[in-house]
């Protein structure tokens, strides 16, 4: 049995940064390297068990060491650490190691922040006398390809990889076939769209490595050709495929490098003035937002669409942080340019543990690459913890409890018929960024004012940004335009509502007719199948928003015990713990 433990993020990142650069904004340490680490299980080719570390931390996109999610998976498994085979890191420096050791700080960085023997010293710390010669290394791009190649379930593909940047690559292209996978062509992090589009994330006046999915919200209610010269001369289309943006170049002082100040100041000179955090979101902001989407839509098109031509390849397999921009993502879908496309559902760090397990794995003796089916790969909880957690909140709440999934789902349906907001808290948790019907917060999207009752009772979030509907298999064709049977099932690309259903669909239709689909299968996702049909019953339509299970600022819940609390401490109307509905004590 070959037992591998992927994993991923640089626990020191972002104190190294904060001890040498002493004074930035909270927002400026984002820029750094190693968020989101989690751990991933693969015995035998197979995926058992992942989950992000800020799941059991609670610090969201915490980049700590993943001692947390790697002894969930080894107790998902029976298995003890001394059972690994291997642990392999999604991140390969030792190639850089030469270019990090021409200053005495860039030394330092690498000592304490990138280098195999902090990563080691780590794992003695949290895993004493794991063997050193069992740790691996694989680079980053290569961790991402290997998720997307290894879970797309095809024999061959093309395999685009886009994020901000891995060790110093920012786009990396390969041909995966025959259990290879073939480099064709790089961009380093110098000519970083997704860089670019951190960027004016941070100039927009949100977060760094975090709030780029704001943009994407916001992006629809603006005029992209206000700004659209400006982003054409910014991002050079180049013949072979691949771009060149000169604006990142012009960051020559170590400062600079740190926090894009030289970036940054020609926005505020050429494009519009930075927004602070705490101002208010102008059409100024919509209009960049805009013309910035634009933007990376036409990069994802054009380099996809040309490497797809000159390798003849009709399927696309896609992860990387920018491959959870979903209206990209879309964009793509309706090009036409590929007769599938496959984007790995955790696209972004988390998922480069999953690719280093599995890049590991098929060294070995191979992996079964099967198309991943919706990633309920995280922490399920016994009864026994869940009536153990109801019982620590004796008289705030008050429980009716149901004999089985089908009256569960018949109650929570008409409640949500009633215009209710539940909570919806069943089986293994999801890995990867999106709620998919274990840990969801649901509501009818047929509410006018449903959107803006969910982000004060509890998202307490930007108005602007929409929630997403999850949508029976059966029923997407009839109420999306897409074709019948379309398989979206990660919520991870948008699609257009049907004209004559977008006044019926207030609280998921966004402001330019589209929304971000989530398909529901009974082969993959039986539960909350279930609970689609009875909705259909109860409202005609077999469709629910889906928006995930927390709060502004802090990670998905994952215990019964965060579930109850984040229920009371937020407008939640009603609480589904599995087959038992919760509610405060003296609410009817």
């Amino acid at each position: 049995m070959a037992t591998v433990i992927g994993i991923s993020g640089f626990e020191n990142s972002i104190p190294f940064k904060k001890q040498h650069w002493p004074g930035l904004e909270e927002r400026e340490y984002r820029i750094s390297q190693g968020h989101d680490s989690a751990a991933v299980l693969v015995v035998d080719g197979r995926i058992v068990a992942g989950a992000a570390e800020e799941r059991f931390s609670r610090k969201k996109h915490t980049g700590d060491f993943p001692i947390g999610a790697i002894r969930y998976c080894l107790e998902t498994a029976g298995l003890k650490p001394a059972d690994i085979d291997v642990i392999s890191h999604g991140f390969d420096y030792s190639p850089y190691k030469a270019a990090f050791m021409l200053d005495p700080t860039s030394a330092r960085q690498y000592r304490e922040v990138f280098s195999r023997e902090k990563l080691l010293a780590q794992v003695d710390e949290h895993l004493p006398g794991f063997p050193a010669g069992k740790v691996h290394h694989v680079n980053h791009h290569l961790s991402h390809a290997a998720s997307a190649y290894y879970t797309s379930g095809w024999e061959e593909c093309l395999v685009v990889v886009l994020d901000g940047m891995g060790e110093v690559h920012a786009v990396t292209v390969y041909h995966a076939h025959d259990n290879a996978i073939d480099k064709l062509a790089e961009i380093t992090a110098q000519d970083s769209i997704g860089i670019l589009y951190s960027t004016l994330t941070l100039h927009l006046g949100f977060d760094f490595n975090s709030d780029e999915y704001k943009i994407m919200g916001l992006a629809p209610y603006g005029a992209p050709a206000r700004h659209r010269a400006f982003f054409e001369r910014t991002v050079e289309l180049r013949d072979d495929g691949l771009i060149r943006i000169p604006l990142l170049r012009l960051n020559i002082e170590r400062h600079d490098r740190e926090t894009y100040g030289a970036t940054r100041r020609h926005l505020g000179e050429h494009l519009i003035p930075a927004r602070s955090p705490d101002s208010d979101v102008t059409d100024d902001h919509r209009d960049v937002a805009a013309a910035l989407q634009e933007c990376l839509d036409r990069v994802m098109l054009h380099i996809c669409g040309h490497f797809g031509r000159s390798t003849g390849l009709r399927r696309l397999a896609m992860a990387g942080g920018v491959a959870l921009n979903c209206t990209a993502n879309g964009r793509l879908l309706q090009s036409g340019l590929f007769d599938e496309i496959y984007v790995q559902p955790a696209a972004g760090d988390d998922g480069s543990a999953l690719g280093a397990a599995l890049w590991s794995a098929s060294r070995d003796r191979g992996v079964k690459n099967v198309r991943m089916p919706v990633p309920f790969l995280g922490p399920a909880h016994a009864q026994t913890e869940i009536d153990r957690a109801l019982a620590e909140t004796t008289g705030r709440i008050e429980i009716t409890r149901f004999p089985d999934l089908d009256e569960t789902c018949a109650v929570a349906a008409r409640l949500i018929a009633a215009g209710r907001v539940l909570g919806w808290y069943r089986g293994r948790m999801e890995f990867g960024p999106r709620a998919l019907g274990h840990r969801s917060i649901l509501a009818d999207p047929g509410h006018p004012e449903m959107r803006d009752r969910i982000n004060a009772m509890v998202k307490m979030r930007e108005a602007f940004r929409p929630f997403a509907p999850a949508v029976s298999l059966e029923e997407v064709h009839r109420w999306f335009e897409v074709p019948k049977g379309l398989e979206l099932p990660y919520m991870i690309m948008t699609a257009d509502v049907r004209p004559e259903h977008r006044a019926a669909l207030p609280a998921i239709t966004h402001v330019n007719g589209s929304a971000r689909v989530q398909t529901v299968d009974v082969r993959d996702n039986p539960e909350f199948h279930a609970l689609l049909r009875a909705v259909g019953r109860a409202t005609g339509r077999e469709m629910v928003l889906n928006t995930s299970f927390n709060v502004k600022g802090q990670p998905i819940v994952n215990t019964p015990r965060e579930a109850i609390d984040t229920f009371l401490g937020t407008g939640i109307e009603y609480l589904f713990l599995e087959n038992a509905l919760v509610r405060r004590a003296g609410q009817r």
